[in-house]
């Protein structure tokens, strides 16, 4: 996998109507990852009507908002959250449940859905992937559903050739 600060081929999100459903419950974390993502839609040249943030509580809580983006027409959404283990396997199950029910959804919707969620031991290595020294996780994942989303829309236009 590519590392989140590394270029990828060119991404264009000029006429792409992108969702990101972002949890909220680790504040600092979230905004990181917000700014992250915002700004690489921008870089991309995404207008900013064509961009739809939604916060809600948890990251058990993004795979209801992100179907409704879906249904409402998104060419790509951008989930981002952070879940810190902690002292029970609670994290695991979490992590598991969500991230198999996006991936089915991006799978059968065919809509990119792309996990800008971090899966981490502490806050420090949260900081450190969003936006800090190893990364930001946030315009990673803004990148990669936007080049799904051109990928897909080229496919479609050649008939799968």
């Amino acid at each position: 996998m590519r590392r989140a600060d590394e270029p990828s081929a060119e991404t264009r999100a000029a006429g792409l109507r992108v969702a990101i459903v972002a949890s909220d419950y680790h504040r600092e974390i979230h905004d990181r990852l917000l700014a992250g993502a915002r700004a690489a839609f921008g870089q991309a040249g995404g207008a900013s009507e064509d961009l739809r943030v939604v916060v809600v509580d948890g990251v058990y809580d993004l795979p209801a908002p992100v179907a409704e983006a879906i249904e409402q027409g998104a060419d790509a959404v951008v989930t981002l959250g952070c879940v810190v283990r902690g002292e029970t396997r609670h994290d695991r199950h979490i992590v598991d449940a969500v991230f198999g029910t996006l991936a089915q959804m991006a799978a059968t919707r065919r809509v990119p859905v792309a996990v800008g969620i971090l899966t981490v031991e502490t806050l420090k290595q949260a900081r450190q992937r969003a936006g800090g020294e190893k990364g930001d996780a946030g315009a990673f994942a803004m990148r990669a559903a936007l080049r799904s989303a051109l990928a897909l829309r080229d496919m479609r236009k050649d008939g799968g050739r």
